[in-house]
């Protein structure tokens, strides 16, 4: 089935995340990801790691709500929608690149699941 592999894709996604934001957030490529200068990055560095661990929480969440089977799927429907919400907030804010790698993987995870594909 395409849903729950699009589901661990959106979860993996977050998981990358987690490192960059709470372990690489001062490293060059990390930088280059999210636009930031060296010295943005050293100010807010406990912000990123915050960050960092709430996007931990979505790919934990989601990855439990699939190992629960029926039991867990509105807990990852409800976490998708999250991650659709936050990927559409940023890319308003200003992150477009959001839209790409937070909303799309979602919004097609929600869809395949919807559609039982």
């Amino acid at each position: 089935m395409i849903g729950p592999v699009l589901v661990v894709l959106v979860a993996l996604i977050h998981a990358y995340f987690v490192v960059l934001e709470m372990f690489r957030w001062e490293a060059p490529r990390t930088r280059k990801v999210f636009g930031t200068t060296p010295e943005f990055a050293a100010e807010s560095k406990v912000m990123a790691a915050n960050q960092g661990l709430y996007n931990g929480f979505l790919a934990a969440g989601l990855v439990y709500g699939l190992v629960m089977g029926v039991a867990g799927g509105q807990m990852v429907v409800f976490l998708l929608l999250c991650v659709v919400v936050a990927g559409i907030y940023a890319a308003f804010c200003g992150i477009k690149a959001a839209l790409y790698a937070q909303t799309v993987p979602a919004t097609l995870a929600l869809l395949a699941l919807f559609l039982n594909i």
